[in-house]
């Protein structure tokens, strides 16, 4: 069976990200992160449920700061008591899942993505999936980067301006260019 190339981004396999499809669906949630972001800014109280829209699942209690931004929507879950202050991206091709009590500073960037080593395919759009996984009461600190295909335990800091490219298990505070063990909490 041929499958489509949503269907091979949400497999976690090469796709073309040029497709109309993922174009279409791109473009219907940039729509809904600019109405989030305009409410948000005004301060409607109802800004919170385009959020429910957005992302695949999210706990009850989610507070995002403006400006948000995120590629589809449909590939982030949210746990419980969630909180990312001003200017947090994410880079949705592949699954983003973020467990409970997690506060993101400003300019946390999470990223589950690749592009071919191979020039051509680069070239022509093809990208790989990489999942990013973060556990439960992880404190993100601002301007951080979360790279494509890295899983976080449970109880972790990571430092401010800290460019994680690899797994880290649980209780512990990490940081630095590349993200390493600072010391266990």
């Amino acid at each position: 069976m041929v499958r489509t190339e949503k269907e091979k981004m949400l497999a976690n396999q090469q796709y073309l990200n040029t497709n109309s499809e993922l174009a279409a669906d791109r473009d219907k949630n940039r729509k809904l992160v600019n109405q989030f972001n305009e409410k948000v800014k005004n301060g409607d109280k109802d800004a919170a449920d385009i959020l429910k829209k957005i992302f695949k699942k999210t706990g009850k209690k989610i507070d995002i700061e403006p400006t948000f931004h995120c590629d589809y929507g449909y590939n982030v879950e949210l746990g419980e008591n969630f909180f990312a202050n001003y200017d947090c991206t994410f880079i949705d091709v592949g699954k983003i899942k973020i467990g409970d009590n997690c506060l993101l500073g400003p300019g946390v960037h999470i990223y589950s993505v690749n592009h071919s080593i191979d020039r051509k395919l680069r070239d022509e759009g093809y990208e790989i999936p990489a999942p990013v996984t973060i556990g439960d009461s992880v404190w993100i600190g601002g301007r951080s980067v979360i790279n494509p295909g890295v899983t976080i335990g449970d109880n972790v800091i990571i430092a401010s301006g800290s460019v994680v490219t690899k797994s880290f298990g649980s209780n512990v505070m990490i940081g630095g260019v590349p993200a390493k063990v600072i010391k266990n909490i």
